[in-house]
C-alpha cells in the first residue's frame, strides 16, 4: 500500500465534526473540536446489557385475554357514548379518547411482563340506516395472536371497537 494513501486514510480517520465548530482540522482523538468528550463520558452510566430469552411462544397464561378486551371496550364504549348524539367534531375527540382508555387498560390487564403489541382501532359514524364495513389488515401468526371486537350502536351513531393483540419474540 502507497504511504500517500495510507496517511490520507489515517487523516480521515481522525476527523471528527461536531455542529458547534465549522473547523476541519483533524484532532488528536481524545479531545473534540467542541470539548463534549469529557462531559459525556462522566454522564454515561454502566451499560445495560439484555440477555435473549429465546421465548418463541408465550405461555398459558400469558395468553391474550380477548375475553376481558372485549368487556374492557364494552365498559369504555358505554361509559362515553350512552346517549351521545352524533357530531363531527367531538367525535374527533371522542375517538381518541377512548382509544387511548381502551388501550391503557388493555395494557393495564396484561401487566408488565407481556410480550404482546397492543393495537386499538376504534370508528365512530353517523347512522343514518346504511351499511357499513370496517376492515383492516395484518400478518400474524394465528396461534398465538389474538383480536377483539366489539360493536355499539344508539340512533344517531356507531361506533366499532377492535383491539389486537400481537405477539412479538
Amino acid at each position: 500500500m502507497p504511504t500517500k494513501f495510507r496517511k490520507a486514510v489515517r487523516r480521515v480517520s481522525n476527523i471528527r465534526h461536531f455542529g458547534g465548530s465549522s473547523s476541519n482540522r483533524p484532532s488528536s482523538g481524545t479531545e473534540s473540536s467542541t470539548g463534549f468528550s469529557d462531559i459525556e463520558e462522566g454522564l454515561k452510566g454502566p451499560q445495560v446489557v439484555y440477555e435473549n430469552t429465546y421465548q418463541l411462544a408465550p405461555k398459558d397464561s400469558q395468553k391474550f385475554p380477548t375475553k376481558k378486551a372485549e368487556d374492557i371496550m364494552k365498559n369504555v364504549f358505554l361509559t362515553h357514548l350512552l346517549d351521545s348524539k352524533y357530531n363531527s367534531d367531538t367525535c374527533k375527540n371522542l375517538t381518541t379518547q377512548i382509544t387511548e382508555t381502551v388501550k391503557t387498560q388493555v395494557k393495564a390487564e396484561l401487566g408488565n411482563n407481556n410480550r404482546f403489541k397492543v393495537v386499538v382501532l376504534v370508528m365512530i359514524g353517523a347512522n343514518f340506516g346504511q351499511g357499513a364495513r370496517v376492515a383492516s389488515r395484518c400478518l400474524w401468526y394465528p396461534q398465538y395472536d389474538r383480536f377483539a371486537q366489539y360493536e355499539y350502536h344508539n340512533e344517531s351513531l356507531f361506533a366499532v371497537g377492535i383491539v389486537y393483540g400481537v405477539y412479538y419474540e
